[in-house]
């Protein structure tokens, strides 16, 4: 895809972003996971390692079938679960998305370490 096609796609109005944190080429490697498929009320993105920072997954404030990228709290799964940054859950979706990340731990470090893909990974996760 060209750079004009990346400027065309930042333009669009439900594709526009404030901050830099939007990017087109690299946001096709990240996977929404609803509550359908969790068991948790909030959805979560997940994605193969994509910086220098270790695993982890992203938590929307928002509960229901969304990911507003620029409300979520970034979870780490090593060495155990935990929240990362500032933004913060509340207590008990934490409690659950911790039981969650706990159980499918092993699938989704392979998928961060890119030891499998997205077709590989969703059959591996367990719902809550």
């Amino acid at each position: 895809m060209s750079n004009g096609h990346y400027a065309e796609l930042r333009r669009h109005p439900l594709l526009r972003r404030t901050d830099k944190t939007f990017d087109p080429e690299s946001s096709f490697e990240m996977a929404n996971l609803y509550p359908r498929t969790t068991g948790l009320a909030h959805t979560v993105w997940v994605s193969p390692r994509n910086a220098a920072h270790d695993v982890r997954i992203k938590v929307c404030l928002q509960p229901g079938d969304k990911m507003l990228a620029d409300q979520t709290v970034s979870v780490g799964l090593r060495p155990d679960v935990h929240e990362i940054g500032g933004a913060t859950l509340p207590r008990d979706v934490m409690e659950q998305v911790v039981r969650w990340a706990s159980l499918n731990k092993a699938a989704l470090v392979d998928y961060w370490d890119g030891k499998i893909d997205t077709a590989e990974l969703m059959p591996l996760l367990k719902k809550i």
